[in-house]
């Protein structure tokens, strides 16, 4: 553990969320975002899936005030590589060592292996904010370090990094908005006829072999985890080569979370299960995570990670679904383009400038693709679906 003194407060790193007091970190995580919850980071602590091995060293830092109670965290991980983000910043690091520099390890505020956006400095009182990011850039600059990351920043938190002169990225994703539907029909109701008409193909198609449940909490048993967990490593296999969480990450995020979790399941005829979509519920949110298959069936990841979301969604009054990152073929499906952003300290300044000139470009591409796609989008045109 370190620390340092400015007037009363003081900045301390811990070795890992576990260390900290859940209810005091809980306290802080304003909103109840699952993402930064101290049960969802401390499972990937104690699954495994950060920690040795990963290339994600966690280094939760703090401020305290004089009684010794955090009054802010950043949940932060020292890296060694730039996995499991989806803020790419490769071409960064190549760069940066062409130039003779060492770009890892670097310091990233994140949540492990989520592209969702939430809040990235958790506090309840405002004033602690910058005090805490200048705290971590003390540690870049103390340690010699490249630079501090801060991905998927919620918007209502951006001028907190701006203030504290972080640059700021944007990128594209794809969220589905609840216009006060009352059912799913009247969602199609407002999309274009040959896109409202496609859907309802594809979800006759998706269910014609198979029997989808959605389970949540108790309701979720070991072979369902099981089954899942043969789906998930499946797909990590293909998207990343090896998968990100441990077989027992999911134990442990049912253990701790586990009505947040919306496993919607798909089985055949004979009762086996063969596709898979883990979502976690937010206080108005869905955020679909991971999904998997044992044999691949006509138009079944749309039914399962993108329409039966959607339904959930109306049916509990939620405002909107986050179905992942990436994913253009998400907007015929009734999800629109929407920015994510991150910030990020660079030390060294000839590199921060040339890093800030590369997002000056990039987030005039960026804005053109976001508008270019809403344009594309499956509503109909009108006042209201703009």
């Amino acid at each position: 553990m370190t620390q340092s003194q400015s007037d009363t407060l003081y900045a301390r790193i811990e070795k890992k969320v576990a260390a900290i007091n859940a209810d005091i970190w809980d306290a802080l995580n304003i909103g109840g975002n699952p993402f930064t919850s101290h049960a969802f980071l401390s499972a990937m602590e104690e699954s495994g899936s950060v920690g040795k091995g990963s290339g994600w060293s966690p280094l939760p830092i703090m401020i305290s005030g004089p009684d010794d109670r955090p009054a802010a965290i950043l949940p932060a991980y020292l890296k060694g590589h730039s996995q499991g983000e989806y803020v790419f910043d490769q071409g960064w690091a190549q760069a940066y060592e062409r130039a003779g520099g060492q770009y890892y390890p670097k310091l990233q505020i994140a949540v492990p292996f989520s592209p969702v956006s939430g809040p990235r400095i958790l506090f309840q009182d405002a004033q602690y904010a910058l005090p805490l990011l200048k705290a971590a850039e003390n540690f870049i600059t103390q340690n010699g370090l490249s630079s501090a990351h801060a991905s998927f920043v919620e918007e209502g938190q951006l001028d907190f990094f701006r203030d504290a002169g972080w640059l700021i990225r944007q990128d594209i994703q794809f969220h589905w908005y609840n216009k006060n539907y009352t059912d799913f029909d009247d969602f199609l109701s407002a999309l274009s006829s040959r896109k409202r008409k496609n859907i309802r193909k594809e979800r006759r198609i998706a269910n014609e072999n198979v029997e989808v449940k959605l389970l949540r909490g108790a309701e979720i048993l070991p072979h369902h985890m099981d089954a899942f967990w043969i789906f998930y490593q499946d797909t990590g296999a293909r998207k990343w080569g090896t998968p990100y969480l441990t077989r027992a990450a999911f134990d442990l995020l049912l253990e701790k979370m586990g009505n947040q979790i919306i496993l919607i399941m798909a089985f055949n005829e004979n009762g086996m299960a063969v596709a898979g979509a883990l979502n976690l519920l937010g206080a108005d949110c869905l955020y679909g995570r991971y999904w998997g298959c044992a044999e691949h069936l006509d138009h079944l990841h749309f039914e399962l990670c993108y329409y039966r979301p959607i339904i959930f969604a109306i049916e509990h009054g939620l405002t909107r679904v986050e179905a992942g990152a990436q994913g253009a073929h998400k907007l015929a499906r009734g999800y629109l383009p929407c920015p994510t952003y991150s910030a990020h300290f660079i030390a060294d300044k000839g590199f921060r400038d040339a890093v800030a000139q590369f997002l000056e470009q990039e987030q005039s591409a960026v804005e053109d693709e976001r508008e270019f796609l809403t344009q594309l989008g499956p509503f109909k045109r009108g006042p209201d679906n703009i």
